[in-house]
Parts: C-alpha cells; structure tokens; sequence
C-alpha cells in the first residue's frame, strides 16, 4: 500500500533489488545461503541479465548480500552480531535470562502456532513434517548428540514459524536463535534423559505438530504456550532438587 507514494520513475537497479529484499524476508532466501545463478534469477524474475547485475550490485551496497571468488553471491548476516554479541554475552551468563527468554518464547510461538494453523499452505505442512519427524529420529536416538537434539528441536519450532507468514515474527525469532538454542539445549540436556519429561515433551510437541496441521489455530496457539510452560515448570523443579540435594549434603557433611 506504501508503494503508491514512491516516484513513479525508479531505477530498474532498485526494483530488482526489492524484489530479491522480498524473497529474503519472507524467507525463499536465507542467511548464509547462496543465491540461485543469475540465469535462473532472472528467468524467475523476468528480468534482463544487465538489470540482475545492478540489483545485486545496490544489495551488495546495502550488506544484504555478499560476493567471493569461487562461491558466488549469498545472503549476508542481517541482524548484527558482533554489535550484538556483549548484549548476547551478558543474557547468556545469567540463568534468570533463562525463564526470561521462555516468556517470550511463549507469547511469540503462541501466536505463530496460531497463524501456521491459519495460514500454513500444503507445502509448508510438508516441511514441517519433515522437520518433525527428523527431530523425534533424533529423539529416538539415545546415543545422539544433545545439542544435534537442540538443534533438530529448534527447526522443529521455527518451521512451525515459518509456516505463519508473518516475516517480522520470523526475523525476530530468528534474531535469538543463539539465545534461543540455549534455552532447547537446557531442556533437552536436563529432560530428555528423564523417561516423565521426556514422554511429556514427545506428547506437547504431537500435540503441536498436529494441532498445526489440522488447522486448529485456538488448539495450536494453547498446545504451544502449554509445551513452554512445562519446559519452565520442569526446568524450576529440577533446580528445586538440585538446591534441596546441596542442602541435605551440607547438613550430613556437619556445615550446619
């Protein structure tokens, strides 16, 4: 609707490049990901190959896309770690943080759950099958590695994300994912290992994948709050075990 009171006269340069800074946002195009050859870009943009040069040249202009030798053009890093990493390094060093940032897991999965339910086409169900059923491979897998499972679980979610056509809800989760694989990791290297939490976990997320799927938005945006709680209540319960152990400990060992 705002692109009524541009100048009717653009460079094709700057077309091009918005065309390319909205497969980007809405996620075709990934950090880190190579962009297709300039013969297929231009074919799926209808565009000349000079004008596909000058796009890329405006993106390059702007750091949203990166040239080298030998591997050609790709999406660059967007959300500014290094100015970010002491911010990242301070929340990641305090285990408050930790609940903090399941709050606003909650409220941000919620409501993609709730949107996937709504909008999710068939081939986004497809992917997020996919992932689904690689992370309870995963799951299955005793001698897998814990941050594999951290990994797997977390493609699980931001599938899930994805599927809700909401690019900034997307970005945003995708901006805490250091953070955010944090909080997966504590949950599956101190639940996974526990038969209970473990059952409850594979349950939330069948309850997600197919609430999800089966277009549920109401039952979705509950089953994804309700997995997010139970990873919070989980996690506080074994720190409550942990200090009431330290505490007994103290006592047989006469330091009280």
């Amino acid at each position: 609707m705002f692109n009524h009171i541009v100048p009717e006269k653009r460079q094709v340069a700057d077309v091009v490049a918005e065309r390319i800074e909205r497969l980007i946002i809405d996620g075709v195009l990934k950090v880190g990901q190579a962009l297709p050859s300039e013969r297929r870009l231009c074919e799926k943009l209808g565009i000349s190959r000079s004008a596909m040069r000058e796009g890329l040249r405006v993106l390059r202009g702007r750091g949203i896309i990166e040239t080298s030798q030998g591997r050609g053009s790709f999406v660059a890093q967007l959300s500014g770690r290094h100015d970010a990493s002491p911010l990242m390094h301070l929340f990641s060093s305090q285990p408050r943080t930790l609940y903090d940032l399941l709050e606003v897991r909650a409220l941000l999965e919620g409501e993609s759950a709730r949107l996937a339910a709504l909008r999710g086409t068939e081939a986004d169900f497809i992917l997020l099958r996919r992932r689904y059923e690689e992370m309870l491979a995963a799951h299955s897998d005793e001698g897998a590695d814990p941050r594999e499972h951290a990994r797997l679980d977390h493609a699980f979610h931001l599938a899930v994300c994805e599927a809700s056509h909401n690019p900034v809800l997307v970005h945003t989760l995708q901006s805490l994912t250091d953070l955010m694989l944090s909080t997966v990791f504590a949950s599956v290297n101190n639940l996974y290992h526990r038969p209970v939490q473990k059952r409850q976990i594979d349950r939330q997320h069948s309850r997600l994948f197919h609430a999800v799927t089966e277009r549920l938005p109401d039952q979705a945006q509950r089953a994804a709050r309700d997995h997010i709680h139970g990873i919070r209540d989980n996690l506080r319960e074994i720190e409550q075990e942990e200090q009431r152990l330290v505490r007994a400990t103290m006592r047989l060992e006469g330091w009280t």
